[in-house]
This record gives C-alpha cells, sequence and structure tokens, in this order.
C-alpha cells in the first residue's frame, strides 16, 4: 500500500510539474509574440500616422487580403490605401498616438485626429490582429471630441 501510495505521488507531482512547464512554454510564446507584434504595429503607427506615409505603411506591414471591418471600406490593403492615403497624407492632418496596447495577435492604437489645427477633433481606436508579422484584420472606434461634456474627465 506505502509503495503504491508513493507511486501515485510521484506521478502526480511529474504530471504538474509537466503541466507547469507548458504553461510556462505558452506563456513565453505568447510574450514572444507580443513584444514582436509590438514593434510590428510601432514602427506601422509611425510611418502611418507621424511621417504620413500611409502607401509605404500598407506596403510594409499589412497583408494583401486584409480585412477590413470599417463599413465605408472594401476588403484588401490596396482599397485601403486608396481611401485612407488622402485623407491622412494632408499636411493639416495631425494623429497624436495617446497608447499603443498588444496582446499576443491583437493590437490597439488609441490616437486623437484632427483634420485641421482649428477641429476639435475626436478619439480613435483602431484595433488589429496580426498573423504571420503582418497586419491582416482592422477594426476602428470613433468618437467625436463634443463641445461640451456630461462630466469633467478628459477623452484621453
Amino acid at each position: 500500500m506505502k509503495r503504491y501510495l508513493f507511486i501515485v505521488i510521484i506521478m502526480s507531482a511529474t504530471l504538474f510539474v509537466w503541466a507547469s512547464d507548458d504553461n510556462v512554454a505558452e506563456g513565453s510564446k505568447t510574450s514572444t509574440l507580443t513584444e514582436a507584434n509590438r514593434k510590428i504595429v510601432s514602427r506601422f503607427v509611425d510611418l502611418f500616422y507621424r511621417q504620413k506615409q500611409v502607401r509605404a505603411a500598407f506596403e510594409a506591414y499589412v497583408a494583401e487580403d486584409y480585412i477590413q471591418h470599417n463599413p465605408d471600406i472594401a476588403d484588401g490593403r490596396e482599397a485601403a490605401v486608396l481611401v485612407l492615403e488622402p485623407m491622412f497624407s494632408k499636411p493639416t492632418f495631425m494623429a497624436e498616438v495617446k497608447r499603443i496596447i498588444v496582446d499576443g495577435d491583437i493590437a490597439v492604437v488609441h490616437l486623437y485626429a484632427r483634420s485641421t489645427p482649428e477641429e476639435r477633433g475626436g478619439s480613435v481606436m483602431d484595433m488589429f490582429r496580426l498573423k504571420n508579422g503582418k497586419i491582416v484584420e482592422h477594426w476602428d472606434v470613433l468618437q467625436a471630441i463634443p463641445e461640451k461634456s456630461a462630466n469633467p474627465h478628459p477623452m484621453f
């Protein structure tokens, strides 16, 4: 009986260590993916929003078969460039990146965007899904900055 109990304890401990190693390995994979995708998204954001090089950003970091969830833009990298380049490459367009959040294959970019310095502009959140080092899918949420707010909290 003691020998049987000893074997069960050893097997349980081995199973626990083996399962823990898998969790550590999985966590390391997610962490590595997150860091790799953070670099990709940060480079895309710099080229697209700060340098206003829309086509270069999309050609370098976005897959050709890009899936678009904005109902005003068709699927595909080229369709996005055709719609976004005229707007985002204007000299008066301004985008102030507030934060970039990346977790595994999902990234969120929160920014303050205005077409001209005189506009109040809006809060924008772009969400991307990445696969194999490329942005493959996009969602966005836009919120205009109101003239008056019901609370004292800033949007950023």
